[in-house]
């Protein structure tokens, strides 16, 4: 039986914290992988402060439509966004969020919830920069839905060629997220 595989997923928070690199490293890295994408920016009227969401779509099928309004998975980076985009996770998905700068952690039971510390292991990494990848390693050992080595390669990509020597340390911090992810999931079920 031939499973089609989608996820959608909407990554969203300030501009400046690297949502929208984070949905082009998902992009890239699936494309690397052969699979079908849409990666979608949306900027708030204020881009840096303001907030900055995008929308990645990877499938094994043609994709329809890549306006969408429901989600496998929301990662999540700061409060305005658990507000806007909580309710928009599928029952059954996941919301996977940034702990440090959420004050009111999302309530709902139909789905599962992670909080990572992406910025305090940022700053054991000595790089604050390395949150975002911090939360997509994590997204990434819930969901792996493209292959680390093409992370990897998505990174040559994605970053400039000064922050090319940066890779090392966020394959650190994909690797810390994955870590992560495994410690808190066990957590929830001990609850």
């Amino acid at each position: 039986m031939n499973m089609s595989m989608t996820q959608e997923i909407i990554i969203a928070g300030f501009g400046g914290q690297g949502v929208l690199s984070m949905g082009q490293i998902i992009a890239y890295a699936a494309m690397e992988g052969k699979k079908e994408v849409s990666w979608m920016p949306s900027y708030g009227p204020e881009m840096r402060g303001g907030t900055a969401n995008c929308t990645v779509i990877v499938s094994d099928s043609r994709i329809s439509s890549p306006i969408i309004t429901k989600f496998d998975t929301a990662i999540v980076l700061n409060q305005p966004s658990i507000e806007k985009f909580e309710n928009a996770v599928k029952p059954g998905g996941i919301l996977i969020y940034e702990k440090s700068t959420i004050l009111r952690p999302p309530s709902r039971k139909d789905i599962e919830v992670l909080a990572i510390p992406g910025l305090e292991e940022a700053q054991k990494l000595k790089s604050k920069q390395v949150a975002n990848m911090i939360l997509l390693g994590a997204f990434l050992e819930m969901r792996p839905i493209v292959k680390l080595e093409h992370v990897i390669s998505a990174l040559h990509s994605v970053l400039p060629p000064h922050r090319q020597h940066l890779i090392p340390l966020n394959e650190q911090a994909l690797a810390r997220g994955k870590e992560l992810a495994i410690q808190v999931a066990t957590e929830m079920v001990v609850r």
